[in-house]
């Protein structure tokens, strides 16, 4: 059985979709369940892989595009053709590993700001395909890190209010041209 939803893996010069930076309020509202999957998802699925693609990321949520949608686009491989990405839509978080790591992390939200930030290594996640099947995955490493970074998307968090160096994230958001201000740190 092929995708429902097939982009090539390449930059276009004019992404369909505009990326929203740290600071816009459209960043901090909490996204909306899909009620039903259909073409006009699988399209936003589409455009969403296209703007993640030209932008060298290897994860999107809706809300970073200004849709408030529970959706979120993730290859981990975005220069291997073979690799499909993974599209969840209504996803949910049923488990996380004990074993806390950290590694940095960027956002396309936040271009040129990488930090480190501690997640756990493995979690388990419930969610819906491009068809509308329920789906469960484990996930470890890169992959579940990029899960919980893009989840986080979906409740208005940034990965910038999850660093715990303060002194860093501030030069950081500096050197970027971005306000500290907009930082909302997660207890």
């Amino acid at each position: 059985m092929t995708a429902a939803v097939v982009v090539e893996k390449q930059k276009l010069k004019k992404p369909p979709l505009e990326i929203h930076y740290l600071g816009d309020r459209v960043l901090r509202q909490p996204a909306k369940r899909i009620s039903k999957v259909d073409d006009e998802v699988r399209q936003l699925v589409r455009e969403m892989l296209q703007t993640m693609y030209s932008s060298d990321g290897i994860g999107l949520a809706a809300p970073q595009v200004a849709v408030n949608k529970q959706l979120i686009v993730i290859d981990c491989e975005p220069d291997n053709p073979a690799n499909p990405p993974l599209i969840l839509i209504n996803p949910q978080i049923n488990g996380y590993s004990r074993e806390i790591c950290s590694a940095e992390e960027g956002c396309l939200s936040i271009p040129g700001v990488y930090l480190d930030v501690l997640r756990p290594e493995c979690v388990e996640v419930t969610y819906k395909d491009e068809r509308g099947r329920p789906c469960k995955l484990q996930a470890t490493g890169l992959l579940a890190r990029a899960i919980q970074h893009e989840m986080d998307h979906l409740n208005g968090v940034l990965f910038v209010d999850r660093v715990n160096n303060s002194l860093a994230l501030t030069e950081a958001l500096q050197k970027r041209g971005f306000a500290v201000a907009a930082v909302k740190p997660v207890s």
